[in-house]
């Protein structure tokens, strides 16, 4: 069951600013949803999000040596790597 689906049965308590409250408010009406739902299905989104970052992902053990051997093995030199890295960044000039 998703998490935007089923009977409501948990109660979550807000405490907001003012502010907060008014600009959650506009999102929710320019969304065409009430308070509640938007705020539960930014939550839910945000949360997924979050835990989906958070999967650990299995590869075979050849896949995982290849893996190692690439980040043990040493850099080739890029001279255009090199020639960016060495000038100032727009935000320094």
């Amino acid at each position: 069951m998703s998490p935007t689906t089923g009977a409501k049965q948990r109660r979550l308590n807000l405490r907001t600013t003012k502010a907060q409250h008014t600009v959650i408010a506009r999102a929710a009406t320019a969304q065409g949803k009430n308070l509640t739902d938007f705020i539960v299905s930014s939550a839910c989104e945000k949360a997924e999000q979050l835990l989906a970052d958070q999967r650990s992902f299995a590869i075979s053990g050849a896949r995982w040596n290849a893996f190692v051997a690439a980040l043990d093995s040493p850099s080739s030199h890029n001279k255009r790597l090199a020639k960016l890295l060495s000038e100032p960044s727009i935000l320094e000039r």
